[in-house]
């Protein structure tokens, strides 16, 4: 998150917004933001949503998410809406659309289903970082 320049806008259960502004590093050469940083914010606020519905003990991976791009991402801002649409046990389904902010207007550019395994905390934890 912190590489990518990435932040967290709203957090609630069962919802995230997570948004990167743009910088020359994460544009194509034709000046729209890089496919990768679609599927980056995607990833990640589909995994923050899903976390706001875990119990004690539990974590979550990512494990598939199918990536529809609607349009090129082009403009000041990259934000991603994800939201879960079933939580289960072992998985839950999330999904998020990505907008481009472009002045006062957000034009949709990605939409996107993530399925996020739920899993022990314990289980992805390296060794002694419980």
């Amino acid at each position: 998150m912190q590489l990518m320049g990435a932040d967290v806008s709203t957090l609630e259960p069962g919802g995230a917004t997570i948004s990167v502004g743009c910088r020359p590093e994460l544009l194509e050469d034709e000046g729209c933001f890089h496919e990768e940083v679609t599927a980056f914010l995607v990833e990640q606020g589909a995994r923050i949503a899903a976390a706001t519905r875990l119990g004690d003990g539990e974590a979550c991976l990512a494990t598939d998410y199918r990536l529809n791009l609607i349009a090129p991402a082009h403009g000041e801002r990259l934000i991603c809406r994800a939201r879960v649409v079933r939580a289960g046990r072992l998985a839950s389904v999330v999904a998020a659309d990505v907008v481009c902010v472009r002045g006062t207007e957000e034009i949709p550019t990605a939409s996107a289903v993530a399925t996020i395994s739920i899993v022990e905390a314990s289980a992805i934890s390296p060794a002694g970082h419980a």
